[in-house]
């Protein structure tokens, strides 16, 4: 186990900067998963810490070691990949012992071990079977198997539940933290998917144009977003924005949309966000401040779609609530207390100060 320190990490390619400055500690024994769009820096951040890419300047420590220009065998990580990487000729047991048969471990010694770390996967009985006769998610557990049985400092993953069907992906994904947790060792984790990262992390690293836009538990990240890149990316439906002013209370749209808010502070220029889970709709027999457009039922709640003068909003609904709300329908509209968010209108920035924080 060790704890990994980012220092003022830089990748560039050509004049082209991929990550710029990355200050980051991942303390031992953390689960930390990277997170953001397609392009935000966090996969080469991931291959800079496993020695996949060179440095362009700053410094990578893994347990009080400079790795920044070793090789990746010389650094002491294991690394699960999206394609899982498996050797088709081999067997399960082989496949996960094939590390330490590297080393020139003995071949007895290496496959009892295997078998320890199969029977801890529930793979007792797919040893003797190739890769081909396995389903998806076996054979990510393989390739778990195969970086545990090295017993590194760090275990590093890219993206590896990507392939796997919805269902198998939560699965899988329950038994990675379980055995995570039950190992203790230091594990980073790339992800675009903002669901996996809530659900998987200890510490969550939202990046955005290869910067750190926010760093935080999962928890922090949701509740108290630092800016409306954050609020909208993560969460689901996204977080409903929109711009204003707030006085005595009262966030006013441009357009008239009116919202009580648990906000004293007055702005004459701010963005108001709300999540879906915090708007809340009453029945109006005619008129309303919005109007349903859509409902997506989702079992125990469902997902609305409304329309308040020309804005877009998204409210979620316990199916038990719904009584009086149809498609068509006018409602109107209140905010939860405490769901209420306040961003600077130019620079996105989460307003400080402020009742909401």
């Amino acid at each position: 186990m060790a704890t990994v320190r980012f220092s003022g990490v830089t990748k560039t390619y050509g004049t082209l900067p991929v990550v710029t400055d990355l200050d980051l500690e991942l303390p031992d024994g953390s689960f930390t998963v990277l997170v953001g769009p397609s392009g935000c820096g966090k996969s080469t951040t991931l291959r800079m810490l496993a020695g996949l890419e060179s440095v362009s300047s700053g410094t990578i420590d893994i347990g009080g070691r400079d790795v920044t220009a070793l090789q990746p065998r010389d650094r002491d990580i294991a690394m699960v990949f999206q394609n899982y990487a498996l050797y088709p000729h081999l067997s399960v047991a082989e496949n996960i012992a094939f590390p330490l048969r590297a080393t020139r471990t003995p071949r007895r010694e290496a496959l009892a071990r295997a078998a320890e770390i199969g029977e801890s996967l529930g793979l007792s009985a797919l040893l003797g079977r190739k890769p081909k006769d396995l389903s998806g998610g076996q054979q990510q557990r393989v390739a778990i198997g195969r970086a545990i049985i090295r017993e590194p400092s760090v275990f590093l993953f890219d993206e590896p539940l990507s392939n796997l069907d919805a269902k198998l992906r939560v699965e899988t994904r329950t038994e990675l933290l379980q055995i995570q947790r039950r190992l203790g060792i230091t594990s980073v984790y790339v992800t675009h998917d903002q669901e996996e990262a809530m659900t998987l992390s200890d510490r969550m690293v939202v990046m955005r144009d290869g910067r750190i836009a926010q760093l935080g538990t999962p928890q922090e990240v949701y509740a108290r977003p630092a800016d409306t890149f954050v609020a909208t990316f993560v969460g689901s439906p996204k977080m409903n924005l929109l711009e204003g002013t707030l006085s005595g209370g009262v966030f006013t749209t441009g357009a008239g949309v009116a919202l009580a808010t648990d906000c004293a502070a007055n702005h004459s220029s701010v963005t108001l966000g709300v999540r879906p889970d915090d708007l809340l709709l009453t029945p109006r027999a005619s008129g309303g401040a919005a109007r349903v457009v859509l409902i997506e039922h989702l079992g125990p709640r469902a997902i609305v779609t409304l329309e308040a003068r020309g804005t877009a909003l998204t409210s979620v609904v316990e199916t038990a609530r719904l009584a009086g709300i149809s498609e068509g329908a006018g409602v109107d509209l209140t905010v939860r207390a405490g769901g209420t968010h306040l961003f600077d209108t130019h620079n996105g920035r989460r307003l400080v100060g402020t009742d909401n924080g």
